[in-house]
């Protein structure tokens, strides 16, 4: 979520301007987010702006942001996941569901990763995505792109195929898909996601994945195939992701 400055302006200057002013600087900062998130700018599974950012955009001290941000993370409303960004969240938000995020940069290290929906549709796939859904071919699938961003540069590409009858409405444009997918299942679709099965390989890009990616056909790419269950054993996702080995990599904690 990027901020727009006339809003930032607007809302810094709206309501009553003697309170405002004489109220602690952070809670200006918790006010400014919680109108974000009420008025829908920002939702459950979202990754906020960084704090830097928010300093800048609203004049005040980095320690004053994370003051805020640390409050409305105690309360519930935002979750912190050390070195990729805080998230919306809910009181009752299943923050086990960042288990499936483990996405990092080329030497293995935690990092903030933005997400952009590029691609959204009803329609069929290949024969080998049913099979992998475990459902008839010809059954209408949702398919979702997605590119990750690490410092405004593409690091990976997500290809995801839904059973598009268990999200209805997802292929909409004006329903936002957060940085953190599977809290909006969880939230408005009430799919529980309760484990995943990947195999990691590699491979040599393809044109159309390179020209995304600002990278050479034929590039080394990293590919990670994903198969999502909810409860009963139920896949509802497949999913590949490609990303660039020199910018990307994929950890796994092993308990």
């Amino acid at each position: 979520m990027s901020l727009n400055p006339l809003e930032t302006e607007r809302y810094l200057n709206s309501g009553n301007i003697r309170q405002r002013r004489t109220e602690p600087l952070y809670l200006r900062v918790e006010n400014y987010i919680r109108d974000l998130i009420t008025r829908g700018k920002l939702v459950p599974g979202d990754l906020i702006p960084s704090e830097p950012r928010l300093s800048k955009e609203l004049n005040v001290s980095q320690g004053t942001v994370k003051k805020a941000i640390d409050n409305l993370a105690w309360q519930g409303l935002l979750f912190r996941h050390q070195g990729k960004g805080t998230f919306v969240s809910r009181i009752d938000f299943n923050n086990s569901l960042f288990r499936f995020f483990s996405y990092g940069n080329e030497k293995g290290e935690d990092v903030r990763i933005r997400k952009v929906t590029t691609d959204r549709r009803l329609g069929t796939a290949p024969v080998e995505i049913y099979h992998r859904l475990e459902v008839e071919e010809g059954t209408e699938l949702l398919y979702i792109e997605r590119i990750g961003y690490t410092q405004q540069l593409p690091t990976f590409i997500e290809y995801s195929w839904w059973i598009a009858e268990l999200v209805p409405g997802l292929e909409k444009e004006e329903t936002h898909i957060p940085d953190l997918f599977y809290a909006l299942i969880v939230d408005q679709y009430d799919i529980p996601i309760v484990r995943a099965e990947e195999t990691l390989t590699a491979e040599a890009c393809d044109e159309i994945t390179a020209n995304k990616l600002d990278i050479e056909p034929r590039t080394p790419v990293v590919v990670l195939n994903r198969s999502t269950y909810t409860v009963n054993e139920k896949i509802v996702e497949v999913r590949t992701t490609k990303g660039r080995a020199d910018l990307f990599s994929y950890k796994r904690e092993i308990r």
